[in-house]
């Protein structure tokens, strides 16, 4: 019966520079689910002022039949007046990527509404979103990576000059400079020389008043998936290749611009090598649902350094994560059915 169907909140949207992301993604996902007659799909878009829609205004933005209502002049009163509709949700499957929606903010909200929710909880997005806690609990866990420098937009403001110098002789170049809270590329710049770090640095706190400084390594990039809650499970191996500079926001979400290898040509020990610690980057983390782990494989040395860990990849049709597992014997549907059912296992 009608009555007796789970009924999904899929949100998306949300109020980052990941927003169309978002919506590519989300849409990938209500067509898996609504082509299964177990559930009651809602969708609840939040526009970029924060204000959450209806379902009937949301389907329409991912139905792509009317423009994205527009921001609301008292968006600061009203966002958090929360649809009525959102009251009659089982489970929520947030497809929201980037700051407020990936750190653990919108899962906070969920688990005061005390539902279900697909995906990471609050301390594993937040981590998982934060570049810097990130790697330096990797690094309890033994798990390589590449050299890299932490600093505050106060410390580079106080000396610049100590700090270059400092990243300078530790990193060398090139290098690559990052906002440590922000998702997708976004802030990213790859340096060769002084004037660069400088330029970069600036540039990246602008995002964020934490920033990190990679090494630069000559190697290649290698993708694992990873599904489950308390006993996780590794995907197939998957490379990225690219003929841009470095993998940025363009590279990564125009078609034609990045090729996905599934599954990557790689020795079985390094393969192996990835799966496992994929899963253990998760379990650091305490994740549950999935996660995307992405490494630097140096050929030279058969070296395998983790680079990080994504809480909640795209769904879109270039997304490395669903591909991953539909090389791994799970189609997109049935992906998104397992990570609803992982969700309702992990609130039981």
């Amino acid at each position: 019966m009608e009555s007796e169907k789970l009924r999904v909140g899929l949100l998306f949207g949300g109020q980052s520079g990941e927003h169309e992301v978002s919506i590519t993604s989300a849409k990938a996902i209500a067509s898996a689910l609504s082509q299964n007659s177990r559930y009651d799909l809602q969708p609840f878009y939040i526009q970029k002022d924060g204000l959450w829609c209806n379902p009937t205004k949301s389907q329409a933005v991912l139905q792509q039949t009317q423009a994205e209502p527009s921001a609301s002049s008292n968006s600061q009163v009203i966002q958090w007046q929360l649809p009525i509709e959102a009251n009659q949700i089982d489970v929520w499957f947030p497809v929201l990527h980037g700051p407020n929606g990936e750190d653990g903010t919108v899962q906070g909200l969920l688990q005061l509404m005390q539902k279900p929710y697909v995906g990471n909880g609050v301390l594993a997005s937040a981590v998982g979103m934060d570049k810097i806690l990130m790697k330096s609990l990797f690094a309890q866990a033994g798990l390589a990576q590449v050299k890299y420098v932490a600093l505050s937009r106060w410390q580079w403001q106080q000396e610049p000059e100590s700090w270059g110098e400092y990243i300078e002789t530790e990193l060398g170049y090139p290098c690559f400079v990052k906002p440590s809270n922000l998702g997708s590329s976004v802030g990213i710049s790859k340096v060769r020389d002084l004037a660069q770090l400088e330029v970069a640095i600036a540039s990246a706190i602008g995002y964020d008043s934490r920033i990190i400084v990679e090494q630069g390594v000559t190697a290649r990039e290698i993708e694992c998936a990873v599904l489950g809650n308390d006993q996780p499970q590794a995907s197939i191996v998957g490379e990225i290749t690219y003929k841009s500079d470095f993998y940025d926001y363009e590279t990564k979400y125009t078609a034609g611009m990045a090729e996905l290898i599934i599954p990557a040509n790689l020795p079985s020990e390094v393969i192996e090598a990835v799966q496992a610690m994929s899963v253990k980057a998760f379990q650091t983390l305490a994740g549950s649902g999935l996660a995307r782990v992405d490494f630097f494989y140096v050929e030279s040395t058969a070296t395998v350094l983790i680079n990080e860990i994504n809480t909640l990849p795209g769904f879109t049709a270039l997304s490395m994560y669903p591909k991953l597992w539909e090389y791994s014997g799970i189609p997109f549907a049935d992906l998104c059915d397992r990570l609803i059912d992982l969700a309702l296992e992990k609130s039981s």
